[in-house]
Parts: structure tokens; sequence; C-alpha cells
């Protein structure tokens, strides 16, 4: 049975945001459509409903509205946002160093490269994982492990984990959910919560930021290593 049809659209979303409206466009070709959603996330294009599409592809399951198997549908999504990964790993490592070395460039600086690859030597494991659930930062962290020449079996080792927790258990937690009325009545209402959470992180982020910028332009110009390492993976955001 498919979920019932939400009585507006997304508040504050343009129609194709809408996970709901986009399953059921893809028709029979639902999986296929889903999966290829989420590899683009992961490695070329994020403003695309990642996390509410996962969520409501549970639901879908749940519902019987994509009839697969919860297993084979959490299998297929976490293998599309690997192999995003590989694909934007593989668009750092080839192309990054090549805008850095740019002569004429503005924003990119081969110094940028070196404190990118300290960067994540340093914080690779914990920021792979975690870019997972953050809009926007999971799909350049990816260009950014391959600018700055991260190990890669450290790289995707650590992506692998992130895709399973990411695609597969937001999916799992949809179907769990699923049969709840309350989230069966509130759907617009979850999937705006959905985006409003995963955006939380980005705004701690810019608030340290912006704390730490003055923080520096009190005690002086001269910044230290540290502090300009941390500013790196926000240059390119």
């Amino acid at each position: 049975m498919i979920l019932a049809e939400t009585a507006t659209t997304l508040a504050l979303m343009p129609k194709w945001f809408n996970p709901e409206y986009l399953l059921t466009e893809f028709g029979a070709y639902v999986i296929l459509g889903l999966c290829l959603i989420i590899f683009i996330e992961s490695s070329i294009f994020p403003v695309l409903p990642g996390d509410s599409l996962l969520f409501t592809a549970g639901l879908f399951v749940a519902q019987g509205s994509i009839q697969a198997p919860l297993w084979l549908v959490c299998t297929l999504v976490t293998v599309a946002a690997l192999l995003g990964n590989v694909l934007g790993y593989a668009i750092g490592w080839k192309a990054g160093p090549a805008l850095f070395r740019r002569p004429d460039s503005r924003f990119f600086k081969q110094e940028y490269v070196d404190k990118t690859h300290a960067f994540l030597e340093k914080h690779g494991p914990k920021a792979v994982v975690l870019a997972r659930f953050v809009p926007f930062v999971r799909t350049f962290i990816t260009w950014i492990a391959g600018i700055g020449r991260m190990d890669p079996k450290k790289y995707f080792t650590y992506t692998v984990i992130g895709g399973i927790l990411w695609a597969g258990g937001i999916t799992a937690l949809g179907h769990l959910l699923g049969n709840i009325s309350f989230i069966k009545n509130n759907i617009e209402a979850i999937f705006i919560l959905i985006v409003l959470v995963s955006v939380v992180p980005i705004v701690i982020e810019w608030a340290k930021a912006r704390r730490e910028k003055k923080l520096a332009a009190a005690a002086g110009p001269a910044e230290s290593d540290a502090e300009v390492t941390q500013q790196i993976p926000r240059i390119e955001r």
C-alpha cells in the first residue's frame, strides 16, 4: 500500500526535493532512481535530498510501495553511496592538485593540498564517517580526501563504515518507523525535521569558525598552524 498522499508539497522546498514525489515518479524504476540519486549526492552534486530520501525509501518498503526486501534495498543504497565516494575521491585525486597548481588561481593554492592532507591524516577517520550525516559536507569530504592524498586504505575503510551507518542505517530506521501512525500522519513535518537536524552540524561549525576567527583577530595577525589547518575544509565547502 502506497503512503497516503500528503495534502501539500513539502514546505520551503521545491517539488523535486520532495522525496515522496521523487520515489513515486520513478515508478517501476524506483530502486534504480533511488540508487542513482544517492550515488550522485555522494560524489558530485550535494543539492539532493539524501537523508530524507533514504528515510522515505524505508517507509515505502514498510508500506509495500517498494516491493523489495529491506536487506536488498539497504545493500543497494549502501553500494551506491560507496561507489559515489569512490568517484568523489578519484575526482579529488585526479583534478584537485591541478587546480592548486594554477598560477593564476585565486582560491586554490598548493599549500592547501599539504594542509588538507595533514588535516585528514589527523582527523580523517572521524571526519569521513561523521561527514556522511552532514549535507554538502558528505559530498565535498570525498574531494578533499582525494586532493589531500589521504591514504586510500584508510579512506575506503572508513567510508565503508560511514556508508553502512548512513545509507543502510537511515533506510532501516525509516522502515522501522514506517508503520507508526504518527509518522505516517505527519510525514511532511518529519521530512522537514530531518533536513533541519541535518544542517545543525553546519550551523555549529559555522559558529565555531566565527568564534575562532574573532579570537585569532584579538590575539594578533599571526595564525597558528592548527588554526590554518582547520580552515581548509571550510574553504573547500
